[in-house]
């Protein structure tokens, strides 16, 4: 087993915090508000050392932060059920970032679809360049947030479950169950013209998704 912390990274050290949030695009963000503290979902981007969140200009989430205040972003990836002889000892393997820093606001059109396409990117690699792009009015009513990254830490579990030294005599099975990303067929929109194949986009996730599974 292999279990580490990564503390209070700063710029040039989060190379290694890239590694962990690399191939994914759902975080956590987290703030305060006058009465309480929320935690909100949503999809973000990577570029650099700098993440990139984006929403309607109304909502809560946008509202607050644009008022550059300082933000805590989580990102998790399970990799596997760690099964160990004894409840008490089973665990998971997992990768995950807490990333720290405060918000700005991104204003001006051009600063916006470069975040966009960041965002796009981080969800679909390729997709940015064969869908239609954003025109002015979805622009006007989309808030986007960029938020420096400024420490941050990283928290990693990897291996076999660790039990008790009397436990491993018992007639228990024990190990890791593998938890992999996998997508379905795809499923063409019903309103799609007939002959229109899959993006090029998708057949490439899935194609790499195929080898990661090998």
């Amino acid at each position: 087993m292999a279990l580490w912390d990564v503390l209070k990274l700063k710029p040039p050290f989060l190379t290694v915090v890239v590694y962990f949030s690399y191939n994914n695009f759902l975080c956590h963000v987290t703030f305060s508000g006058q009465e309480t503290t929320f935690v909100i979902p949503t999809i973000y981007g990577r570029k650099g050392n700098s993440i990139y969140l984006h929403g309607s200009v109304k909502s809560r989430l946008m509202n607050k932060v644009k008022e550059g205040i300082p933000v805590c972003i989580s990102v998790a990836m399970v990799d596997g059920l760690v099964l160990a002889r004894s409840v008490f000892h089973h665990s998971a393997n997992y990768r995950s970032v807490v990333l720290f820093g405060k918000t700005i606001e991104v204003t001006d059109d051009k600063g916006k679809n470069e975040a966009f396409e960041v965002i796009t990117e981080s969800v679909l690699k390729g997709r940015w360049k064969e869908a239609r792009q954003p025109n002015n009015k979805e622009l006007n009513v989309t808030a986007v947030m960029e938020v420096k990254i400024e420490t941050a830490t990283a928290k990693v579990r990897t291996g076999e479950p660790v039990d008790e030294k009397s436990d491993y005599e018992l007639d228990v099975w024990a190990g890791v169950l593998p938890i992999q990303k996998t997508y379905g067929e795809p499923i063409t929109d019903e309103l799609s013209k007939r002959d229109i194949d899959v993006s090029e986009s998708v057949i490439s996730e899935l194609t790499q998704a195929n080898l990661n599974t090998l």
